[in-house]
């Protein structure tokens, strides 16, 4: 599990091992199915006129869910086919990577004279980088490790061509997608990309930048006010998945939505670190769900906001900022929000379902 500054303990690393010799049960493993029927089918929805309107924001995005079924890897696969399909370049930034498959597929890319580069986070994942980074180098990939400017790089994007970037909340590490909730969303948004690949080209250079905005995006170090402007524009209601709490803002942005009537409902991994806000919440009259710890089955390690989902309010914020202070305004980091009726629906039906299914039966429990 991850700690306040956004690196994964021993212990959820020692789980891993664990985490695969556990039996699925079946219920949740029916859960998880039917959610992913429902994402797959919300893009089919027809929406009324205004919902139509405000899914020309950001039209040219798409979400895909990890994992797609408890016990299967086969979530991964839109990835790898993403960075095989370059024809002229890839360009990646990643906390972790540990993926055998994706280090042989971006060497693999570079033998065929694609453009490859890649940054790894240095300052806390040096150790669990260094077996993809000594790989890469020997397969001829231009990597580099993260500047040093930042606590952590804990971005996790990927673009292709220079045409299409994916902005995930997870990293590239096999032994957990199995078992660990998190989310991507392909972004061919051409200021998006554009301001991708200036933020990459300047931090591979280890060049100060400011990171422009595109259309959508949200950058640390900074994100702060537009990760409570989501929070706070909520007017009925108010879902979050997040792997860490930790920013006294955040929480105190929470605590007032649910003041003000708003239906919150937050689902996280327990972690004892973060009770102080979750009593507040709760206090609040907001509704807390807990997956028990590391050793579950389903880990949150999600970092999405969805305010008023299938309103005219509607607006989700996806990516890789921790409700953390570090994340916010230490961190190299990378999200995106949008009011696109698709990506916000496919993200709530997920979420909903963690939420719902969090339950004794599931070694879950409310958090009260």
């Amino acid at each position: 599990m991850a700690n306040l500054q956004g690196s994964p303990t021993s212990a959820r690393h020692l789980a891993a091992g664990l985490q695969a010799l556990r039996r699925l049960t079946g219920a949740l493993a029916l859960v998880v199915t039917a959610v992913l029927t429902v994402v797959t089918s919300a893009a089919a929805l027809t929406p009324g006129p205004a919902a139509q309107d405000r899914s020309r924001e950001g039209a040219a995005l798409s979400v895909i869910v990890e994992p797609s079924r408890l016990g299967s890897a086969s979530g991964m696969q839109p990835v790898y086919s993403f960075v095989l399909s370059a024809k002229r370049s890839v360009d990646m930034t990643m906390y972790e990577l540990s993926d055998t498959t994706m280090v042989a597929d971006l060497v693999a890319d570079h033998k065929r004279g694609v453009k490859v580069r890649v940054i790894l986070d240095t300052k806390r994942e040096h150790s669990h980088n260094l077996a993809a980074y000594e790989a890469l180098k020997a397969g001829g990939v231009n990597v580099v490790w993260a500047a040093g400017g930042y606590e952590a790089t804990h971005q996790k994007t990927i673009t292709v061509d220079q045409a299409k970037s994916l902005i995930l909340t997870g990293n590239l590490t096999s032994e957990y997608y199995t078992t660990t909730r998190d989310f991507g969303i392909f972004d061919a948004e051409a200021p998006d990309v554009a301001a991708i690949e200036d933020v990459f080209d300047a931090d591979f250079a280890h060049r100060p930048v400011t990171a422009p905005g595109g259309t959508d995006l949200v950058w640390s170090p900074g994100s702060q006010a537009q990760m409570l402007a989501v929070i706070n524009g909520a007017r009925h209601t108010l879902s979050v998945e997040n792997e860490e709490m930790g920013s006294s803002a955040v929480t105190a942005a929470i605590v007032a939505a649910a003041g003000r009537g708003v239906k919150v409902e937050v689902t996280m991994t327990a972690d004892s670190d973060y009770d102080g806000d979750l009593d507040e919440i709760v206090r609040a009259g907001g509704q807390v769900h807990l997956y028990a710890d590391a050793y579950s089955d389903l880990y949150i390690h999600a970092k999405t906001t969805i305010a008023d989902a299938g309103r005219a309010t509607e607006k989700v914020y996806v990516g890789s900022i921790n409700f953390s202070s570090a994340s916010m305004d230490a961190n190299r980091e990378l999200g995106i929000i949008t009011t696109n009726v698709a990506v916000v629906a496919a993200i709530d039906a997920v979420v909903s379902a963690d939420y719902s299914d969090c339950t004794a039966a599931t070694d879950c429990r409310s958090y009260t």
